[in-house]
């Protein structure tokens, strides 16, 4: 039986999980509340009729297709991808993309907004042994990671720059992930950056490389300290919205245990 891992952050509300304005809202309706509601379908019906007088538990969010862990379409980052071609939504994702061999990069040591390079992604992979292949899914894992719904957690972590993210989807990886909010450095930190350079192309560098080659990244993703270098596998299915820029995906970690086997950083699996 294979070990499982949760990638996935549980959407919540008034925690700092997005910038102001983005955070999702849950409105929750208990069984009691609900009674009424569910009786208005039987004429006739009281609430007094129903076993334990209750209704159903449901909620009701308010919440853009980017809040909790998601799935991030190549229409997110522009409208063409792939030197030209229309950019595709979240609906039109091969699903082919969203299952594959898991490699997990440790940026953990990178300064909060750092951008990291081709450079840094060859170096890291040489230190685990892998040798990148067409369909696996690279994630990172940075220094936000734990800190999600913290006040500081849209301001923690490295980001991947243009040219790491083109290493990548040039070897024939078409989906990555972060645990940090963006796949981006911290706007605070490249906001700092622009005004001391004027140079636009450093606004959402990574992202906009999905203009050359398009590909997906997950977002918020949870856990990753849990996780070996590689030696697993990763699904990662996003919600089917039509038109969409992004899908929420409970993104999930499969790993075949062996007894007494250790990760590349030296602990167990």
């Amino acid at each position: 039986m294979p070990k499982l891992v949760d990638l996935s952050v549980s959407l919540r509300a008034n925690i700092a999980s997005d910038p102001p304005g983005l955070t999702p809202q849950i409105t929750y309706f208990n069984h009691q509340e609900t009674a009424k509601d569910l009786v208005s379908y039987f004429p006739g019906m009281t609430a007094a009729d129903l076993p334990g007088q209750e209704g159903w538990a449901i909620e009701k969010i308010t919440a853009t297709t980017h809040s909790g862990t998601h799935l991030d379409a190549p229409y997110h980052y522009a409208s063409t991808m792939d030197c030209g071609a229309r950019a595709i939504t979240i609906d039109e994702v091969p699903l082919e993309w969203c299952f594959g061999r898991g490699v997990k990069l440790d940026f953990r040591g990178f300064d909060d907004g750092y951008v990291a390079t081709a450079a840094d992604v060859e170096t890291e992979l040489r230190r685990i042994g892998h040798d990148l292949a067409p369909g696996d899914i690279v994630i990172v894992n940075t220094s936000a990671g734990t800190r999600y719904g913290m006040d500081d957690y849209l301001s923690k972590g490295c980001g991947i720059g243009r040219e790491a993210t083109l290493f990548l989807t040039s070897r024939g990886v078409r989906v990555t992930g972060t645990d940090a909010w963006s796949w981006d450095a911290p706007f605070i930190h490249t906001a700092r950056k622009y005004a001391e350079t004027g140079d636009t192309s450093l606004i959402w560098e990574g992202h906009k490389a999905g203009m050359e080659i398009g590909y997906c990244h997950i977002e918020k993703l949870h856990n990753l300290e849990e996780l070996p270098a590689i030696g697993f596998q990763i699904s990662c299915f996003p919600v089917k919205i039509h038109g969409a820029s992004a899908g929420w995906t409970r993104a999930v970690a499969i790993l075949d245990e062996k007894p007494g086997e250790t990760n590349i950083d030296g602990g167990q699996p």
